[in-house]
């Protein structure tokens, strides 16, 4: 089916339930599907050409909920935009994908200007939250197409190959990639996520939006339509709101990124609030540490499950169920409280190594994956493409191994492998096993140049606020959890890690200082 149809259905089965709700914003399906339309039409009557390029850009709001509904009901092709990014990142990637369309938030606004300026594919503007010089207010703009006609361009077979979306890679190796997003891969992430995040009939679905739209937590806001549920957006993620809106708004579902868990877990109020209500608390985008989450279960209950996805097979090549981690977390399998779980009913995933072979249990290799969840590629770039694609699998560029239960382990991105000594370290594995100290807040872990071992091991470490640790009670510690080899060779202590946009530790910006002067970054 159409992106749009997904919300479509979720609007006809529950007509008068409230879809969006935010500080500004308060709509019922019947009312949020009404001014997607208005969107629709206004976008056709203003010249709209089947898969413009429309891009967002704005801070949490629930309006951007309605320009997603609003520009794939006119046939257009999402394109987020992180507002976190420099402003020359994004007029980059403005200018690659060809962006005709952007709606913007009034925050954005000097930014807008040179977006404006720099890229000459940009015909139609529009603010989401007020008037801006020329450019009209949403509100507004949805009066411009009062009298266009409605124009159904779907198919027979659901429009299978049309571009729902272009969605930037990460870009920490270089500029962003526009990852297509097809009909195909959209309906099928849906899919799957109204069958594995499903609470259950009796249950209303509350979806709490903290993360940024502009990522995941759009995705997951979409796919939460198909439910029927009711996304309460928060403007931007503080800690201790978090806990009172789960508690004010009888939240049942609930994304975030692991270091956000983790600043939850370190709040002194944490056990203040009733979590009673939360059935899906969604824990995606890195891997996540054993001893944390097994402490989340504590806290919140058993509604923890993690996914395993990327830009290119958004969200859910694995899925780590409610039951399987409340039993690891109890001491049945505990080892899978550090795996991301099994393959999805949609796709195969497999571990290869360098030459194509595909290898069995316990063995540590590339995984690969295949299915209608994979992107057919990225824009206009046939070789990145091809790199993807080697021996007739989807490449994800992450280092990890299956048991023979099924169940996969991701050990590490396959560029961020330490060799060190002449063994392979790989990072997750030491940030997991520093991350089990009470004391450690969060971590990263890099190699760093070393004459005696080529690379060695470095921590970089933010402590838990108001605790105390020196380096070499973490070494200590990571020789007997880890062996002498993975162990840290020194230890640095910062007051915060460095992200990326996306929320991900910025391995780039932290080896930088210590492979500056050097030809590589190995050594």
């Amino acid at each position: 089916m159409r992106a749009i149809d997904y919300f479509d259905k979720g609007a006809e089965a529950h007509p008068d339930r409230t879809a969006i709700l935010d500080r500004g914003t308060h709509c019922s399906y019947r009312g949020a599907r009404a001014s997607s339309e208005k969107i629709s039409r206004a976008m056709r009557a203003a010249g709209l050409r089947d898969e413009d390029r429309a891009a967002i850009y704005s801070i949490n709001d629930g309006r951007v909920l309605l320009c997603m509904l609003g520009l794939m009901r006119a046939g257009a092709a999402w394109v987020p935009l992180n507002y976190r990014n420099a402003a020359a990142a994004n007029i980059e990637y403005l200018n690659y994908v060809a962006a005709s369309w952007l709606f913007y938030h009034s925050d954005f606004r000097d930014d807008v200007a040179a977006l404006r300026n720099r890229v000459p594919t940009l015909r139609n503007l529009v603010c989401i939250d007020a008037a801006c010089g020329d450019d009209p207010s949403l509100e507004s703009f949805m009066t411009q197409g009062e009298d266009a006609p409605d124009i159904d361009w779907g198919d027979a077979g659901g429009n299978i190959e049309r571009l729902v979306g272009l969605v930037p890679t990460g870009g920490t190796t270089g500029p962003a990639k526009g990852v297509r997003v097809t009909s195909l891969a959209w309906g099928t992430m849906l899919d799957m996520a109204s069958h594995y995040w499903r609470a259950g009939d009796d249950v209303e679905p509350v979806s709490l939006c903290v993360a940024p739209l502009s990522h995941a937590a759009g995705v997951v806001a979409f796919a939460m339509f198909s439910l029927g549920a009711t996304n309460v957006v928060m403007p931007g993620f503080e800690p201790l709101e978090v806990l009172r809106a789960i508690e004010q708004h009888r939240v049942t579902h609930l994304f975030l990124p692991p270091t956000a868990l983790y600043k939850l877990l370190a709040l002194p109020e944490i056990a203040k609030f009733d979590y009673s209500s939360l059935r899906v608390f969604l824990l995606a985008g890195s891997p996540v540490s054993p001893d944390k989450l097994k402490r989340a279960v504590e806290i919140f209950g058993p509604c923890m499950c993690q996914s395993y996805g990327q830009t290119e097979a958004p969200m859910l090549l694995t899925w780590l169920d409610q039951k399987t981690v409340a039993a690891a977390a109890g001491g049945e399998h505990p080892e899978r409280l550090a795996s991301c779980g099994r393959a999805t009913s949609a796709v195969r995933l497999a571990i290869m190594d360098d030459e194509g072979h595909l290898l069995p249990a316990n063995q540590t290799g590339e995984i690969v994956a295949r299915g209608t969840l994979v992107t057919p590629g990225y824009y206009n770039l046939p070789e990145a493409t091809a790199e993807i694609r080697k021996f007739g699998w989807h490449h994800t560029g992450d280092i990890g191994y299956r048991d023979e239960d099924g169940f996969f382990y991701i050990a590490d991105r396959k560029k961020d492998m330490i060799i060190t000594g002449g063994f392979n370290v790989f990072s997750a594995e030491v940030e997991a096993g520093i991350m089990a100290l009470p004391e450690v807040h969060e971590c990263a872990v890099i190699g760093v140049p070393d004459e005696t071992w080529g690379e060695a091991v470095k921590a970089l470490v933010v402590l838990e606020q108001g605790s105390s640790l020196d380096e070499h009670a973490i070494i200590s510690h990571c020789k007997v959890k880890l062996g002498g080899m993975k162990s840290p060779k020194s230890v640095e202590f910062r007051d915060e890690i460095p992200k990326t946009p996306a929320g991900k530790l910025d391995r780039k910006t932290l080896r930088a200082p210590y492979w500056k002067g050097t030809d590589r970054a190995v050594h």
